[in-house]
């Protein structure tokens, strides 16, 4: 799998020449299979969704958006994504189930006038909204998708394990670890070649990961030792947290042990950057 980091900011956009480095576009991850010419599944639907575009070119997205929850800064790039909303495109939107609620009615909760000038029947193409549930779904071309809910405050939140081809990622934007993880949470990380997880809070910043319903950096490590992961990809970066801060950040990665060793190697996400999850023999290979 090709996995294309689009948006690894979390809660607002972060503009300007101090996040110009890792990017200032919030939560989207696009997924391409091996052999095939573009990402058939999108993971959140943030302003990264936007950089979408620039990857597919003239193509429309056909294919899968995966949501792990409603919050804006994971579904603000759906109405703003040109490749999304053209007559050609053809869109299977999941939505987390909640509240006895139809997936379009809860995406009208903030897509919705007056919130918004349009619902989501207002985009071009054929889409389809439906709910998602905790268990198993299989995503064309050819994903093996399992959905657990994990803790996070606001609404019900869910992350992602997806496998193709002997491989594997699990992908935990917003993940709320003041504790034990829950084993539900452990499950869908157990394993992977490449685990993308929240680390929106510094390390030993307890009282605002608490606060929110996020991770610190030092719960997202012990998380992904726990899980026997390859590798660890930092995403859901403060939008506070300029690019000299992640680079002081990653420099006491780099210092402290950290980093590989007994456990999974570890580095902080970075917009426009490309994974490539290889063969269960080889670990992940970064570029961009």
């Amino acid at each position: 799998m090709n996995v294309h980091l689009l948006g690894v900011r979390g809660s607002t956009p972060a503009p300007g020449e101090s996040f110009a480095r890792y990017g200032g576009h919030t939560s989207c991850v696009a997924v391409t299979a091996a052999g095939e010419p573009g990402p058939t599944l999108l993971l959140d639907a943030g302003t990264g969704a936007r950089n979408l575009d620039a990857l597919l070119g003239p193509a429309p997205f056909r294919g899968t958006v995966l949501l792990t929850h409603l919050h804006w800064d994971h579904t603000q790039g759906l109405p703003f994504t040109r490749c999304l909303d053209r007559p050609d495109a053809r869109v299977d939107l999941r939505v987390p189930a909640q509240r006895g609620r139809g997936a379009a009615s809860l995406l009208a909760r903030s897509m919705s006038p007056p919130s918004f000038p349009i619902g989501i029947s207002g985009l071009r193409g054929q889409w389809h909204a439906r709910l998602v549930r905790p268990g198993r779904l299989t995503v064309p071309p050819r994903f093996a998708v399992t959905a657990a809910e994990v803790p996070h405050k606001g609404g019900r939140t869910f992350g992602y394990r997806v496998s193709a081809d002997g491989t594997s990622l699990a992908y935990l934007p917003d993940h709320a670890l003041a504790g034990r993880p829950t084993a539900a949470a452990l499950a869908l990380a157990a394993g992977v070649d490449l685990l993308l997880h929240d680390a929106s809070n510094g390390f030993g910043d307890r009282a605002a990961a608490d606060a929110y319903g996020h991770s610190t950096i030092d719960d997202a490590i012990r998380f992904a030792r726990d899980c026997r992961v390859r590798s660890l990809v930092l995403i859901h970066h403060s939008p506070g947290r300029t690019d000299a801060d992640l680079d002081a950040l990653a420099a006491r990665l780099a210092a402290d042990g950290s980093n590989g060793g007994d456990g999974p190697t570890v580095s902080l996400g970075r917009e426009g950057e490309v994974i490539w999850c290889g063969q269960p023999a080889a670990a992940p290979v970064h570029a961009g």
